[in-house]
């Protein structure tokens, strides 16, 4: 909790004000009892009436000065709970930024999501509404049993039989419903999974029609949620039976001895009376303080899951120099390994040598599953070779600064991604200080202009949730566009055509090397014509390079190109 709490910085101030006036709140309210006995024994016994007017003036001024505090005690502790939600939400979310592909392996998203919104709430929420009674409660406490003391201190011996046992049954909750809030907090991470892919993959559930198999998944993982749920609950209820056995069987103690000393003399009505209910702040503060234990107990489970994601090591480290520039763009694999985990026994790249110059076109071909996908991302860093070196210019990768070398590399993964806004907006991702002139530049190249001016508002047409208001190819071409609008030294295609007819492809490909000459070019393809015109082909089997050359030689030294090639043009007669 300590660690939790360290994010509270600006809000920290609103927490000590709450605490301040919850302390006071308390104050005002224990003098309540205390001044009603007194009324009781002297007033109504003496039959003084301006006695009783003056003392019940003052408990409706302490009455009211609690509420008034009270009122401002529950604003500074939303403001401080609130507060510490949002620091923490924050500093999770800027730490995902700094996160590799790696680090996001290790978690899943919807347990990320899952971190980063509910168990984020239930600290903000337990802070919030947990203030309150953790600083109310210790304090009623000390007070009312030193002010019981004070008025009968033979009676307040109960206060030692009952404290220990509550103590115990408490102990012995919190010990089991513990572990059940970490299992149901993994549970919901299952949940948020599901829905998540249900979701993503609508189209696809839609096309098999597999609605029925997906909704079985779903109850299956909400099944499990609710019985995880319900033991956790079942054994947490339990806190208020036993809190209320312990406290009617303190009453009825106090009941019994307190009579007995009325009938021998040796206390009076008032007193008892102003006893009970001091007894009744003391127990009613027990009660506070085990919920706040209960809170206390799931707060940390959330705590423990959301500080993992903070404490995550990025894979990837910035330790590169900001005076080291990318200006070329040529680009070195110096006998590179890689595998995704150290543990791994196999790598997914072995020795792979090759060397690319600035300026040139390269193509990269292979079976499904041969790594090239895995081989470019090695270059902007979005993953770290195991062993060898890849180098930019000359220079290894790990010593450009991270912002710099990826705003040197563009690259158009094989999975599309628009994001919610307009079309100008999604292409302003690439340069957002890029001008109309430059925006419809990149379009041109990108053969977005075929079909800008059929677009319902041009560039400010709203592309919907993940472009789903265009076809793949038209999406493929905005995120080419967006690339280049990067004015990037090497520019990778990850098989970002594939939606896109022949003709366009070609088309897409002159005008990048005619009107971007300098830039390197690196084409991940399936098709052996999307890279027949590169100035240098590598063939990838199984993670090795097994050849480089040019289109003519490879058909003629690669049996594994060749092959390629001849099974294309089997299927396209």
């Amino acid at each position: 909790m300590r660690r939790i709490f360290s994010y509270i910085g600006p809000y920290k101030k609103y927490g000590i004000l709450a605490a301040v006036c919850i302390v006071a709140e308390t104050f005002f309210e224990l003098i309540v009892p205390f001044i009603m006995a007194d009324m009781v024994d002297v007033g109504v016994a003496n039959g003084d009436k301006t006695y009783i007017f003056q003392r019940g003036a003052l408990m409706v001024f302490c009455a009211l000065a609690a509420l008034a505090i009270g009122i401002a005690s529950a604003r500074f502790s939303a403001i401080c709970g609130q507060g510490l939600g949002a620091e923490l939400r924050k500093a999770e979310y800027q730490k995902l930024q700094e996160f590799s592909f790696g680090n996001m392996d290790h978690f899943r998203v919807s347990s990320l999501i899952t971190r980063l919104t509910g168990d984020v709430t239930t600290i903000q929420n337990s802070v919030s509404t947990g203030m309150r009674p953790a600083c109310r409660a210790p304090f009623m406490m000390v007070l009312a049993l030193g002010l019981s003391f004070f008025i009968n201190r033979s009676l307040a011996v109960v206060f030692f039989v009952a404290l220990p046992i509550l103590a115990v049954l408490l102990f012995q909750i919190i010990r089991h419903v513990r572990p059940l809030y970490g299992k149901m907090q993994g549970a919901m991470d299952l949940v948020n999974r599901i829905v998540q892919e249900n979701l993503t993959a609508v189209r696809v559930v839609k096309s098999y029609v597999r609605g029925d198999y997906e909704i079985e998944k779903f109850e299956e993982v909400n099944d499990n949620l609710e019985t995880i749920s319900e033991r956790a609950f079942r054994l947490a209820v339990l806190n208020m039976p036993a809190m209320q056995l312990v406290m009617y069987s303190t009453i009825l103690a106090i009941l019994w001895f307190g009579g007995k000393q009325i009938r021998i003399g040796s206390m009076k009505v008032g007193e008892l009376t102003g006893f009970l209910s001091y007894v009744l702040q003391v127990l009613n503060s027990l009660m506070m303080i085990s919920n706040v234990f209960m809170m206390l107990t799931r707060s940390l489970a959330s705590g423990r899951r959301v500080l993992e994601v903070i404490d995550e090591e990025p894979e990837i480290k910035d330790h590169g120099s900001k005076e080291k520039k990318v200006t070329e763009g040529s680009v070195t694999f110096d006998h590179v390994w890689f595998k995704y985990r150290k543990e791994a026994k196999e790598y997914v790249l072995s020795d792979v040598s090759f060397e690319i110059p600035a300026g040139k076109t390269v193509g990269i071909v292979g079976q499904t599953g041969a790594a090239k996908t895995t081989l470019v991302q090695l270059i902007p860093r979005l993953y770290e070779a195991t062993k060898g070196i890849v180098k930019v210019d000359g220079v290894p990768v790990e010593e450009y600064s991270l912002a710099h070398l990826r705003d040197a590399v563009a690259m158009v993964l094989q999975k599309n991604t628009l994001f919610s806004g307009s079309l100008r907006e999604n292409l302003l991702w690439g340069n957002p200080e890029a001008s109309d002139e430059e925006l419809l530049r990149a379009c041109r190249i990108a053969r977005v202009d075929e079909f800008l001016d059929r677009l319902e508002n041009g560039l400010d047409t709203e592309m919907g949730q993940g472009g789903s208001n265009i076809s793949g190819g038209q999406k493929q071409r905005i995120c080419i566009a967006r690339a280049i609008l990067k004015k990037p030294k090497i520019l990778i295609l990850d098989d970002s055509t594939s939606a896109v007819d022949t003709a366009t492809e070609v088309e897409i490909q002159k005008r990048l090397r005619e009107e971007l000459p300098h830039m390197t070019r690196i084409i991940i393809a399936q098709r052996i014509s999307s890279v027949k015109q590169a100035n240098l082909i590598l063939v990838l089997d199984d993670g090795k390079l097994e050849a480089a050359g040019t289109h003519e030689e490879l058909m003629k030294s690669c049996e594994i190109y060749r092959e390629i090639a001849e099974s294309q043009r089997k299927g396209a007669l």
